[in-house]
């Protein structure tokens, strides 16, 4: 590399140190606003009008509504009322009523570009929604003593989701505000729905990694204390998500027990005999009925019951085999009743490992904002909406990493460490240290500045050949 483009490179790490401490407050701020309007899957219009209207005046190309996810690709999406009421709820809360316009039927999600020259496209990718879990309200718990619990009952964030869209925000002003503009495109990816993996298909589908060179994910992780990272994540269980409805006729119990269709008896059939199921020998296999619902009085034959249920599998072969499976259970244990059984899907995606060369220059990188302990994790066990586009980036050449960000307060990695004390996500009191978003912002900067100067490298290179 020739010694001005080395100058100017490291101008930008400099500069990335200098916007990144100035603006730490605000990104902490950033994540308890939006921790406060937390917001479930496909009903992120709050959270989406706050993203939206940061990029714009970024100065970022600002995608949002029907041209982030493709309409037919999206899954458990809630039903239009609830949408509608979560929307009108967004615009009492202070949500751009344009922006929100735009959102209608779900349409959540926001993606901001900047392209300066010919070089690579950086995709940066962050989740945006909350659980359907309400948040612990007493003292003990940090969000509700400094007053930014949140404000939506029956919502959370309790995953660390409201962290990534600070990140993603802290990103987008720190690259924005560069002396230098980086060589190629920069797409930062506000993800709607990933709690459930609903979200991240329905925007590969709408060819938005299309044409990406590297798709960069993150995850503030439980457990590990500020300081500790994983270069690249991996391990991921493939997984399908589903819903069956059992349609049965209802009768009345005592005097007419022949005329009626038992579908409680069906879905209570079919939970017992998927949890029967064998495991596959080839690999990691889970089966699981999550909620069983059915009945309406003591003595009425149940005409109606639902079963909500996952299965995974250590790839995507073994995962299609459990699901398989568990579609023939659900329609024999159907038919055992003379009962009808629906399968909606409600979320879907594969396994994928990181790219071992990118998660190297991870380590570099990250190098430039401080020391840390890193670890290799090649066996996560859990699903994550993200594999999908690593694997849409992946089929093509490009390279994926998921980094791993601890921010516990509790956190260590010892071998004696004592669990029983790490906030856990997906639960009321979850809450992670603020300062692990100070370390997302400034990796994947320094991550980004890094990737578009090794093309820029190489392209000088090959001239000078």
């Amino acid at each position: 590399m020739p010694a001005a483009s080395r100058r100017e490179e490291t101008d930008l790490h400099r500069a990335i140190e200098s916007a990144a401490s100035a603006i730490d407050a605000d990104v902490i701020a950033d994540r308890r606003a939006v921790h406060r309007h937390a917001e479930a899957g496909w009903t992120e219009y709050w959270t989406t009008s706050l993203i939206a209207k940061r990029l714009e005046e970024l100065g970022y190309e600002t995608l949002v509504g029907r041209r982030v996810c493709a309409s037919e690709s999206r899954m458990g999406v809630p039903a239009e009322e609830a949408l509608e009421a979560h929307r009108k709820r967004a615009e009492a809360q202070g949500a751009d009523p344009k922006l929100l316009e735009s959102m209608r039927g779900g349409f959540t999600g926001a993606i901001g570009e900047r392209s300066h020259s010919k070089g690579p496209v950086i995709a940066l990718r962050v989740d945006i929604d909350g659980l359907d879990i309400r948040e612990d309200r007493t003292t003990d718990h940090r969000p509700a003593r400094e007053g930014f619990a949140s404000i939506n009952d029956g919502a959370s964030h309790a995953c660390g989701h409201d962290g990534h869209v600070a990140i993603g925000l802290g990103v987008a002003r720190v690259l924005a505000e560069l002396p230098a503009p980086l060589a190629g495109t920069v797409r930062l990816i506000f993800q709607p729905a990933e709690e459930g993996v609903r979200g991240a298909r329905s925007i590969v589908e709408a060819g938005h990694l299309a044409d990406a060179d590297y798709v960069l994910g993150c995850h503030l992780l439980a457990g590990w204390a500020v300081g500790e990272l994983a270069p690249g994540l991996g391990g991921y269980a493939a997984t399908r998500k589903f819903d069956v409805a059992f349609f049965g006729e209802a009768a009345h119990a005592g005097a007419l027990p022949e005329g009626g269709r038992n579908a409680l008896l069906a879905a209570a059939t079919a939970a017992l005999h998927l949890h029967a199921l064998p495991r596959h020998h080839a690999g990691f296999t889970r089966v699981h009925v999550g909620r069983m619902e059915a009945g309406t009085g003591r003595n009425v034959i149940p005409d109606r019951a639902l079963l909500i249920a996952e299965v995974r599998g250590g790839t995507g072969e073994l995962c299609e085999s459990m699901y398989e499976r568990a579609v023939r259970v659900v329609k024999s244990a159907a038919a055992m009743y003379e009962c009808e059984a629906e399968i909606h899907p409600m979320g879907q995606a594969g396994s994928a490992e990181s790219d071992p060369t990118l998660a190297k220059q991870v380590r570099t990188s990250a190098g430039r904002a401080g020391r840390f302990t890193f670890h290799d994790v090649s066996a996560v066990g859990g699903s994550e909406d993200f594999v999908e586009m690593m694997r849409a980036v992946q089929a093509h050449g490009g390279l994926a990493a998921n980094i791993g960000i601890g921010a516990d307060f509790h956190g260590t990695r010892r071998d004696d460490a004592d669990r029983s004390r790490v906030l856990a996500p997906h639960s009321p009191t979850f809450d992670f240290d603020e300062r692990g978003l100070g370390v997302g912002v400034r990796v994947l900067s320094h991550l980004a500045v890094d990737l578009a100067a090794a093309w820029r490298a190489e392209e000088e290179g090959g001239h000078a050949r």
